[in-house]
Order: C-alpha cells, then sequence, then structure tokens
C-alpha cells in the first residue's frame, strides 16, 4: 500500500525524469523537492513504489524511473493541469483566428498544437454523416469542365472538377445547377447520397437534351463527395517530433511511423480512449500494445462541431510533460469548439 506521501514521491520521480531525462534518486529528490525527511525515508517510500511496480531501475544505477503504471498513476491522481501561459494563448487564437473552411481550420490547429507541444499532433474530422446540404455551386472552367461546389451546413466545402464533355452557357448551367440543387440540397449527407444513386439508377434525367448526361455525371461527382464526408478522416503535422525524440523511445519508432501512415489505427485508438468528466483521455504505454503502439502514449481532448463531435490530441513518447501537454490540448480543444460555433452562428 503506497502512502500518501509515497504519492508524492512519485510526482516528483515523474517530474523530475521529465525535465532532466535521467534516473532520480532519493538524494535528488531531497535536494529538490520540499519533504521535510531524510534520503532513508525517500528510499523506503521508493521501494514501496517500486514494489507496486510504479517506478523501475533502468540499470545499475541508484535512479529510478517511471513506469507505464506510474505514469499513468500519475496521470489519474497527481497531474495538475498547467495553466497555458499568456504566449501560449496568444499563439493558438494567433494560429486558430480568422476566417477559413473547416480542412483550413484544422490543419492549423494540428499546427499550433505541434508548435505548442513538441509532439506529434493529431486531429480527427468530425462525421457529418447528420449534416446537411445546404448549397450546390457550378462554374464553368471551359473545355468541357465544370467546378462542382457543395456545401453544408457545419460550414464543410467540397470543391471537385467534373468532366461533362461540352460547353454550356449560363443559363444551361443554371438550370443544371437549380435540378441538382432540389435533388440534394435541404437533405442530410446520408439522405442525399442515397437520392443521388436512386435516380443514377434509375431512367434518364427529365432534362433538356444534352443536359441529362451533365446531371448525371455532376450528380456523381457530388455523391462520391457526400460519402467522403462520412469517412473516418484525420490530420497530422509534426511527425519529425518523432525522429528527434527518438532517443525517448524505448523500442523503435517504426511502428509509430507506420501507424501515422495509415492512420487507421490511430482513428480506432482516438476513438476508443474513454474520456474523463472533462472530455480528456489518455492512452499511455502498454495501455496501446493492442494497438501496437506499446512505446507510445496519447492525449486527446473533445472538441464539438456542428451536429457533430471529434477528438484533437498528441502522440508521443511516455515521457512527457502530462500536466502541459494535457493543458494544451484541451485549451485547443476549446477554442477549435468556440472557433466552429462562432462560425456557424454567423451563418
Amino acid at each position: 500500500m503506497v502512502t500518501e506521501r509515497g504519492l508524492q514521491v512519485l510526482r516528483a520521480i515523474v517530474q523530475d525524469y521529465v525535465d532532466t531525462h535521467e534516473p532520480v534518486g532519493s538524494k535528488t529528490i531531497v535536494e529538490r523537492h520540499a519533504f521535510g525527511v531524510s534520503a532513508a525515508t525517500i528510499r523506503n517510500d521508493m521501494a514501496l513504489l517500486e514494489d507496486e511496480e510504479l517506478i523501475a531501475a533502468p540499470h545499475t544505477s541508484s535512479g529510478r524511473v517511471p513506469t507505464d503504471k506510474g505514469y499513468r498513476v500519475f496521470v489519474d491522481h497527481l497531474a495538475e493541469l498547467r495553466p497555458l501561459t499568456p504566449a501560449q494563448r496568444t499563439a493558438i487564437s494567433a494560429f486558430l483566428d480568422g476566417p477559413a473552411d473547416l480542412d483550413d481550420v484544422l490543419a492549423r490547429t494540428v499546427r499550433a498544437l505541434t508548435q505548442l507541444t513538441g509532439q506529434v499532433a493529431i486531429v480527427q474530422y468530425p462525421s457529418f454523416a447528420r449534416a446537411s446540404v445546404t448549397h450546390v455551386e457550378l462554374v464553368s472552367l471551359g473545355s468541357g469542365r465544370m467546378l462542382v461546389i457543395v456545401v453544408t451546413d457545419t460550414g464543410r466545402v467540397s470543391q471537385r472538377i467534373a468532366v461533362v464533355g461540352r460547353e454550356f452557357d449560363d443559363e444551361a448551367v443554371a438550370r443544371i445547377r437549380t435540378r441538382l440543387s432540389a435533388l440534394v440540397v435541404g437533405l442530410s449527407v446520408k439522405t442525399a447520397v442515397a437520392r443521388v444513386a436512386e435516380m443514377i439508377a434509375g431512367p434518364p434525367v427529365d432534362a433538356r437534351p444534352g443536359e441529362s448526361d451533365a446531371v448525371r455525371t455532376i450528380a456523381a461527382v457530388i455523391s462520391e463527395e457526400l460519402d467522403e464526408f462520412r469517412q473516418d478522416r484525420m490530420l497530422l503535422a509534426g511527425t519529425a517530433n518523432l525522429a528527434r525524440r527518438e532517443s525517448d523511445f524505448r523500442g523503435s519508432i517504426y511502428p509509430l511511423l507506420e501507424a501515422i501512415e495509415e492512420q487507421v489505427t490511430l482513428l480506432r485508438l482516438m476513438s476508443e480512449m474513454v474520456a474523463d468528466e472533462h472530455g480528456l483521455a489518455t492512452s499511455i504505454g502498454r495501455e496501446n500494445e493492442p494497438f501496437g503502439l506499446s512505446e507510445a502514449s496519447v492525449l486527446a481532448s473533445d472538441y464539438d462541431a456542428t451536429r457533430a463531435r471529434a477528438r484533437v490530441g498528441v502522440l508521443g513518447p511516455t515521457r512527457m510533460d502530462y500536466p502541459q501537454n494535457l493543458a494544451a490540448v484541451r485549451a485547443v480543444a476549446r477554442y477549435l469548439t468556440r472557433m466552429l460555433e462562432d462560425d456557424d452562428a454567423a451563418h
């Protein structure tokens, strides 16, 4: 049974090891922390922590380092989120302020988070299966091509070029747009995809000669784009930080690089992590073994987009500054939520 002082010794070991990257001994704890007891007493506390598998000796040195279990106890019971500095909060707003579509906002989000934490930053796209299509726009580009723009009520904007094979005047483009708008605008993404599929599989579209094929071609493009809105996706930034901090990992970083490249594993892990009452979730070291990521820790926070919820977080070695990184993840998630809510209200 670990005493209250023993838990505080664990806190000191975690903090010092993260700061110095050196195993922590009893003498160092006495010198750096005001426990008011002798080094021998601290050694006894450390022995109990070792018995509970919360710390371990990496080699014959007298110092100890936290285990994955020790980091878990620290995060769950001992870590106090460190308030961000005014400079850090200014950095977040500098990255995220300004109108932009969702893709751009999320790209700026991961850049801000990796700059704040020095870790790999991850943001999930919200699943917009329940979003509604609000607008379809067509722009003739010449040479038988048309730019197809689809907007949803969540602020998601898709732009894709459709090859329609012939030129249409402005009136024809307007008629085609009206026909397609009647097909999908006001419907949920899921329903709109189904409506388009029914139209494509059905009899020829009732339209003027030459326009029917264009309607079907563009409708197929709209369906593909809307279907992508429903897919699980994520953005990452800061992968190079893994290479810079390779010495912080006990083993190879290649499984992490593979997970980053494939994304499916990270998406599943991010989705399955259980959040606390503050919307924060952590998965530490060997807790990630089913995902092949036992060398890493993942910290995440929920954020809200219109009609959807997703997560933003960081991936890095188990030896990380959990209070600082959790505070940064939470602050970025809250800022992102407010920004998306304000953008939705403006529309």
